[in-house]
């Protein structure tokens, strides 16, 4: 008796071609103008779906190798033009954002501060500071951090901004004794809208603007209501 031929699994081609392989990105069939829509809608619907800022990799495998994912973006952005929410570059991607202007909105109707990333977002004002800190002059040990504010970085207001996933270990310090540094991640990026460090205010036009001077962060005499009033930034405990 013959035997009986092996039974593909669903979905799968006859040819033996993945479905990847048999997904058109060219669309050379269309006309210009038709072809171009379609790799927007694509586009739009990808980031739609997606949990997480979609990287230009990531977009590459849906459109044809000529299209300009740059432009593509700048049509999409357009078309959104007076609609509450945008399509922003953040974190080394591209993720759908509601605008500010409707963020109290936003906490009315779910009773919470919540981010553009979906998250609920509690920081207080020592947090910020801490993060901003971080961010200016990573990797930074948790005692360059105390000298800066003139008063203990706990450990456990270090592992709260770790468990919000905001800051991570960097490498080890040189310094005696080699601490940890630390380092901010991706989700901090997403968090305040930004594509990458880079975007960060520049520090000189801070200054300039009387809102920070760098030679007080420095020296420990940044927000002196930070080490008076902060409880939040405490005592000693367990790494």
């Amino acid at each position: 008796m013959a035997e009986a031929a092996p039974r593909r699994g669903k979905g799968r081609p006859d040819d033996g071609r993945s479905a990847d392989q048999l997904f058109d990105r060219e669309l050379d069939h269309l006309p210009p103008e038709a072809r171009w829509r379609e790799w927007m809608h694509r586009v739009e619907a990808t980031i739609f779906a997606a949990s997480e800022p979609v990287n230009r990799e990531t977009l590459a495998r849906i459109v044809g190798k000529s299209c300009s994912i740059d432009l593509l973006i700048d049509d999409i952005r357009e078309e959104l033009r007076g609609r509450p929410y945008d399509l922003v570059a953040v974190a080394g991607g591209w993720k759908h954002l509601t605008r500010p202007a409707y963020a109290d909105a936003i906490r009315s109707a779910f009773g919470t501060a919540v981010g553009g990333n979906g998250r609920d977002v509690e920081l207080t004002q020592s947090e910020v500071l801490v993060l901003m800190c971080v961010a200016y002059f990573q990797p930074i040990t948790r005692a360059e951090l105390s000298s800066f504010f003139g008063k203990e970085i706990s450990r456990d207001f270090i592992g709260h901004l770790r468990g919000a996933g905001l800051i991570a270990s960097g490498p080890r310090s040189p310094t005696p004794g080699a601490p940890y540094t630390y380092v901010t991640t991706k989700e901090f990026l997403l968090e305040f809208g930004l594509d990458t460090l880079r975007d960060l205010p520049d520090f000189e036009a801070l200054e300039d603007a009387g809102l920070l001077s760098k030679d007080k962060f420095l020296g420990g005499d940044v927000m002196p209501d930070f080490a008076a009033g902060q409880e939040d930034v405490g005592d000693e405990t367990s790494e």
